[in-house]
C-alpha cells in the first residue's frame, strides 16, 4: 500500500520524546539508552507502536547513517519532530543508530518491492516494473513511444525497446570519469530527431594529463547518432575552458532540455566551490544556453561582457539536477540540491542571480552556517524550498491525455526521501504538492513519456517504473 502520509520513522526515533532525552544520562548500556529515549514510540523491540517499526528496512527520510544522525540532531519541522542537539550528544545519537542497525541486521530485514498499485488524490494507478538490474541509472528520454534511452552513471547508454531492456549497452559511448558524483549523466533527444537523428549526452569529462593521479574534470555536452547499437558521428556541443576544470568530484549537475525556440539549456553544479557560482567567468554553478550545434546565441544575457562566459543564461545555482520546460509558457524551471536543507525550485529568467552561496535557506552538513542571509537585493529567492532537504533531483511536467487532472503539473523526484511529488503550479506559485510515491527507492529522474505515462528512474534498486492510471477517483462509477 502506498504510504502517502508516512508515520515518522528513524528520524523520529528520538524525535517525539524530547523530554525523554534527559533520561539518557542514567543509561549505562546502548540498549538502555534506546529504551529510555525511543521505546515508548517505536517499541521495546523496535517493532513499532505509536510510531513505525525500525526493523522493516523502510526508512522515511534517508537510510544513510549521516542522514539519520542529522535529522535526529536538528529535527524535521515539517513533521513536528524537534531538534535533539541539546538533549542527546552526538555520541549517544550514533550509539542508538548503531543499535538499531544491528537489530535490523539480525532481523534480516529486506526492503519490500515497489507496490503493484497506489492511490493518489485523483487516480488509482498501476505500477509496472519496466526494467530492472540497471547500474546506477541516471537519466531517461524517449526517441518515440516504443524506444527509451537510459543512462547508467558508470558510463553506459541502454535502450528499452517495446518494453524490453536490450542486454547490451550502446557501443562507442565517450569515456566518462566515474568518480564521486561523476559519470554519464543526462541524455536528451533533439527536437527534430526525426530529421537529424541527434542525441545529446552530458557527462563528467577528465583532461587527459599523463601521470596526474587526480586529473581535473568538468561537465561536458556532446551529441551523436545511434546506428544500430553503436554511438557514431560525435560532436562536442559544450566544453569549458580547460583551465577552469576542477579536481573536485562532486556537483556536476547536469540536465539538458530544449525550449520551444529550440535553444538547448544545460546545468552545471558549483563543483564544490560555492563562491564560484557567483563568478561569471566560470562555468560552474550556472544554467547555460546554446544553440543545438553548440554555437552561442547573441541574445544570451552576458554575450557582450568580456569578463563573462557568453554561454551563461543564469547563475548562482548550487547543484541543479532538474530542468523542465513548461508545456504552455515555454519557461524553464530548475530544481537544485541545497546543503542540509534549502533544496530549491526556481523559475529561471535570463541574467538572474539565484544567490548561492551568498543566500540560502540551508545550513552546512556539520550544522554550521553557510550564510546568515536568506534574501538580498538583486538575488532571486526560490519559488519553493524544502527544509530539511529531500535531495530533490529530476523534474518534468505532465503532458498528454493519460492524466488529464495532472495536466501541466510538475513531477519532482527526491533521492533521500525516496519520493515522487506532484506540484500544482499556478503562474509562478506552487499552490499544492502531493506525495504520489514513497519508499520505492532513490528517485534520480522522473519523466512523462510520449504515451502520457509517468516514468520513474530509481538509482537504487536500479530500475525503471511506469505509472499508468487505472481509475479516476473523482468520477462516479
Amino acid at each position: 500500500m502506498n504510504r502517502l502520509l508516512p508515520i515518522l520513522k528513524i528520524h523520529v526515533l528520538i524525535g517525539i520524546l524530547l523530554y525523554c532525552g534527559q533520561a539518557s544520562e542514567a543509561a549505562t548500556t546502548i540498549e538502555e539508552l534506546y529504551k529510555n529515549s525511543c521505546a515508548q514510540c517505536h517499541g521495546v523491540n523496535l517493532e513499532g507502536g505509536n510510531a513505525q517499526s525500525l526493523v522493516d528496512a523502510v526508512w522515511q527520510f534517508g537510510s544513510k547513517k549521516s542522514h539519520i544522525a542529522r535529522n535526529v540532531k536538528y529535527g524535521i519541522a515539517d513533521f513536528s519532530m524537534p531538534a535533539f542537539e541539546n538533549a542527546l550528544s552526538d555520541r549517544e545519537i550514533n550509539q542508538i543508530i548503531d543499535y538499531i542497525f544491528e537489530k535490523e541486521k539480525k532481523e534480516g530485514a529486506i526492503k519490500p518491492p515497489p507496490p503493484e498499485k497506489l492511490f493518489t488524490l485523483d487516480y488509482e494507478i498501476r505500477i509496472q516494473v519496466l526494467a530492472k538490474g540497471l547500474e546506477i541509472p541516471w537519466g531517461i528520454t524517449f526517441i518515440d513511444s516504443e524506444t527509451i534511452l537510459v543512462t547508467e552513471r558508470p558510463g553506459h547508454l541502454r535502450i528499452i525497446e517495446r518494453g524490453k531492456l536490450n542486454p547490451d549497452s550502446v557501443a562507442g559511448i565517450p569515456k566518462v570519469l566515474h568518480e564521486g558524483q561523476g559519470g554519464l549523466l543526462d541524455v536528451a533527444v533533439d527536437p527534430k530527431y526525426s530529421e537529424n537523428g541527434w542525441i545529446y549526452l552530458a557527462y563528467s569529462h577528465a583532461l587527459p594529463e599523463p601521470g596526474q593521479q587526480r586529473p581535473p574534470a568538468m561537465t561536458r555536452i556532446v551529441r551523436g547518432r545511434l546506428v544500430g547499437n553503436r554511438w557514431q558521428d560525435q560532436q562536442v556541443v559544450y566544453e569549458a575552458p580547460h583551465e577552469l576544470y576542477r579536481e573536485t568530484r562532486q556537483h556536476y549537475g547536469c540536465r539538458i532540455v530544449f525550449d520551444p525556440d529550440g535553444y538547448l539549456y544545460f546545468s552545471i553544479g558549483d563543483r564544490g566551490a560555492g563562491g564560484q557560482a557567483q563568478e561569471l567567468g566560470r562555468p560552474n554553478g550556472k544554467i547555460h544556453r546554446v544553440h543545438r550545434d553548440g554555437s552561442i546565441p547573441t541574445s544570451n544575457p552576458f554575450h557582450n561582457q568580456s569578463e563573462a562566459l557568453s554561454t551563461i543564461f543564469a547563475y548562482g545555482n548550487r547543484n541543479p539536477q532538474g530542468l523542465a520546460v513548461h508545456p504552455i509558457t515555454g519557461r524553464v524551471w530548475e530544481s537544485e540540491h541545497g546543503p542540509m536543507g534549502g533544496d530549491e525550485l526556481n523559475l529561471i529568467s535570463a541574467g538572474r542571480n539565484y544567490g548561492w552561496s551568498t543566500i540560502t535557506f540551508g545550513r552546512d552538513y556539520d550544522g554550521g552556517q553557510v550564510s546568515k542571509f536568506r534574501r538580498k537585493p538583486g538575488m532571486e529567492t526560490p519559488n519553493l524550498y524544502w527544509k530539511p532537504s529531500i535531495a530533490v533531483c529530476g523534474i518534468d511536467f505532465v503532458r498528454g491525455n493519460l492524466f488529464p487532472r495532472w495536466q501541466n503539473h510538475l513531477l519532482v523526484g527526491a533521492l533521500k526521501y525516496e519520493e515522487v511529488r506532484l506540484l500544482d503550479i499556478q503562474g509562478n506559485q506552487v499552490i499544492h504538492q502531493e506525495i504520489i510515491l514513497k519508499n520505492a527507492g532513490r528517485v534520480r529522474d522522473v519523466a512523462c513519456g510520449p504515451d502520457g505515462a509517468v516514468y520513474i528512474v530509481l538509482n537504487g534498486p536500479g530500475m525503471i517504473l511506469k505509472l499508468i492510471p487505472v481509475r479516476d477517483l473523482n468520477v462516479s462509477d
